[in-house]
């Protein structure tokens, strides 16, 4: 026998969702299998670089234990509730929801189970009032858990951007990230391999902190394209932590994204 069906309430959330989606032309889940390789980073740069070309762009952080878009966009207040709530606006192009604007005590550990996280999820997608978007960029939490099942199956025609480091442990891990999208039905945009050397900044030599070319292997060996291989860069890590984001170099990233999704003429 058949259980019961959705509630009348759930019914609801899922049309409310869905004209949610209507609204929106592109979804990107940014993901990756490792925690540390600079996941958020991509995503708040990402986010910050389309919206400087002009277009509407929405930032959800779903990374619900360990937020950390709101510090990176400098982002200081305390969520305010209304009738028909909002999401954050950083800029007249970017609106951003996180969990931690929600929290009176910004520091204090999340402990919940997968249903919370997933009515979580679904609060922030069905009962905001998201403006009509260009793009959703989604920040997950590493590892292919909850959140990034939840996205999966709520935010129909969402493509994953993976993010990797070019050593051995961070590509087996995300090796487990592309069978998920795999398994799960959701199109894969592309591979971003992160930290992939250093330029020195006293002598402009080039310095392999964690190997090169491990994301251009993995790529070519399971059919993704790269999209970028970018060199860590300190001054990235600087931006960051002051809240300032600096997309510039992410550029390329933001182009290659922007030609694959609107098309080359763009």
């Amino acid at each position: 026998m058949n259980g019961p069906g959705p509630s009348f309430e759930q019914q609801l959330q899922d049309q409310a969702i869905q004209n949610t989606l209507s609204r929106i032309r592109h979804k990107i889940l940014v993901m990756s299998g490792k925690g540390g390789v600079g996941k958020s980073t991509v995503a708040v740069n990402l986010a910050v670089g389309l919206a400087a070309l002009g277009r509407k762009v929405g930032l959800l952080d779903v990374d619900l234990h360990g937020p950390s878009v709101p510090r990176m966009l400098g982002m200081r207040e305390r969520f305010k509730g209304s009738e028909k709530p909002r999401p954050m606006m950083w800029s007249p192009n970017l609106s951003v929801v996180s969990i931690e604007p929600l929290l009176p005590d910004p520091d204090r550990s999340i402990i919940w189970r997968g249903p919370v996280k997933i009515g979580v999820i679904r609060q922030f997608l069905g009962e905001l009032f998201w403006d009509d978007l260009d793009y959703l960029v989604i920040d997950s939490p590493p590892g292919t858990g909850d959140e990034p099942l939840t996205v999966a199956q709520t935010i129909t025609g969402a493509q994953a951007l993976v993010v990797t480091t070019p050593q051995e442990v961070a590509l087996a891990d995300v090796r487990k990230s592309i069978d998920f999208c795999g398994q799960v039905g959701m199109p894969i945009l592309g591979l971003v391999e992160n930290m992939n050397g250093m330029v020195c900044p006293h002598c402009g030599a080039s310095i392999d902190l964690l190997k090169q070319g491990g994301g251009q292997s993995l790529a070519q060996q399971v059919g993704v394209p790269l999209l970028a291989s970018l060199a860590f860069q300190p001054g990235v890590v600087e931006a960051g932590d002051a809240g300032r984001p600096d997309p510039g170099p992410f550029q390329s990233l933001v182009e290659e994204v922007i030609r694959r999704m609107e098309g080359p003429s763009a």
